[in-house]
């Protein structure tokens, strides 16, 4: 099991953002903190936003073999994706399947779609997840990115119920993810998802 974070304590409250009250999929500042931010990489491995032909390829690394981030879209991004060491590959947005695009280079993909649509995910989402990415992380050698379309909301969300089921407590994952990449946002009706999903699926393991 990759070592990538200290063991989790008891649930605790902690500071969550709420849905976007405006008609916009995302608020104004959003967008402006989209704008200004920029990612620091250091001491983590290659990644960043790669740029094909006018277009952003976004990922995150928030540990040393998870990545997380914005959608694929076509085979110049995922040649980078392949050329940044990712071994797998779990896909949260619904509006775009990468597994055609990532066969070539043997990526393996999880389609996990679901909808940001701010209502609540079953706990069955986060079980197929998990399940992915730990079996990949078992793997020594592997390198896992997790995305949704803009790595705002599904792909945090994901990686939150992953980094809690290896051991992460809530607030400190919230942290990490948000510290590595202050562009996401964790809606209160995710974060209860995530926590629904440890409480019946996890913290009954421990």
């Amino acid at each position: 099991m990759p070592q990538v974070g200290p063991a989790g304590g008891k649930l605790s409250k902690c500071r969550r953002r709420t849905a976007p009250r405006s008609k916009c999929a995302y608020p104004l500042r959003w967008y402006l903190k989209m704008i200004a931010w920029r990612p620091s990489f250091a001491g983590l491995p290659h990644a960043g936003q790669f740029r094909h032909k006018g277009r952003w390829m976004d990922m995150t690394w928030i540990t040393a073999r998870i990545a997380m981030g914005g959608g694929i879209w076509n085979a110049a991004n995922m040649a980078e994706v392949s050329r940044a060491g990712v071994t797998h590959i779990l896909d949260m947005q619904i509006e775009f399947d990468d597994t055609s695009l990532a066969k070539p280079h043997g990526i393996q993909v999880l389609w996990n779609a679901v909808d940001d649509d701010f209502q609540p995910k079953d706990a069955s989402v986060f079980q197929r997840g998990v399940a992915f990415a730990r079996s990949a992380l078992d793997e020594p050698e592997s390198k896992l990115f997790i995305h949704c379309a803009a790595g705002v909301h599904r792909a945090p969300m994901m990686t939150l119920a992953l980094l809690c089921s290896l051991g992460w407590s809530l607030p400190e994952a919230i942290d990490l993810i948000q510290a590595r990449r202050p562009v996401v946002d964790f809606p209160d009706v995710y974060v209860h998802s995530v926590e629904n999903y440890l409480n019946q699926h996890v913290r009954n393991a421990w």
